[in-house]
């Protein structure tokens, strides 16, 4: 059985990840304990599901600090004093910057919805659909200094089709996401993932049928 492991999660946005993580914590199948919420939008849903769940929460305003990083400067600092250990993007929309990467070296995780290294950036999905490829999904990888350049942990493939919308895509990409972002993190927290060379080696280990492809997509109207 693995240690309890702290968790501090970024967030922008309306945090859907962020819900399914603490779904998976309180249903006793993921050993973690949510230390803090950081939001750099005032307005972001995440917080929200903070309040119902009773997580601390805290907005840093990127625009109160002189530069970028003293930005991350400040929210090590804040994740740091709550005895975080690993740090989890849910939907954040920063790039993370080298106060941050230095004071979670190789512990900090970002879900990515697209087949990583195709499709990195913003709009991954519409990226999938314009360029007409029939196989997408969504990656887990540790962060680096780059945009989505990370060593890639965890995977799993859905398919597209030629009628997908940009929303449809994302939906159908979003249920994996929410299943395979709590696995990283549990191997994570069972100390199985070592990255070497750049790349993700995990022990003992040995991936789930359902994060290779998705349920079909049946017929279409």
């Amino acid at each position: 059985m693995a240690n309890m492991l702290n968790l501090g999660i970024l967030a922008s946005g309306r945090g859907s990840n962020f819900q399914a993580i603490i779904d998976e914590i309180e249903a006793g199948s993921l050993p973690a304990a949510i230390k803090l919420l950081i939001v750099d939008n005032a307005g972001a849903y995440a917080v929200e599901r903070a309040k119902k769940h009773a997580i601390d929460y805290l907005y840093l305003d990127p625009k109160a600090s002189p530069t970028k990083d003293a930005y991350f400067s400040a929210m090590a600092l804040e994740l740091k004093k709550r005895g975080v250990e690993l740090v989890v993007l849910a939907g954040f929309m920063r790039i993370v910057r080298k106060p941050l990467l230095d004071a979670f070296p190789n512990s900090i995780l970002n879900i990515h919805p697209a087949l990583l290294p195709s499709f990195p950036g913003l709009h991954g999905q519409e990226q999938a659909v314009r360029h007409g490829v029939r196989i997408s999904g969504c990656t887990v990888h540790f962060v680096d200094g780059g945009m989505d350049t990370g060593p890639i942990i965890i995977q799993a493939a859905v398919p597209v089709s030629p009628a997908d919308t940009e929303d449809e895509l994302s939906e159908r990409i979003l249920k994996m996401e929410h299943r395979i972002y709590p696995e990283a993190i549990r191997l994570y927290a069972e100390g199985r993932l070592h990255v070497a060379d750049g790349a993700v080696e995990i022990s003992g280990y040995e991936m789930h049928d359902s994060y290779i492809v998705n349920p079909p997509l049946g017929n279409r109207k």
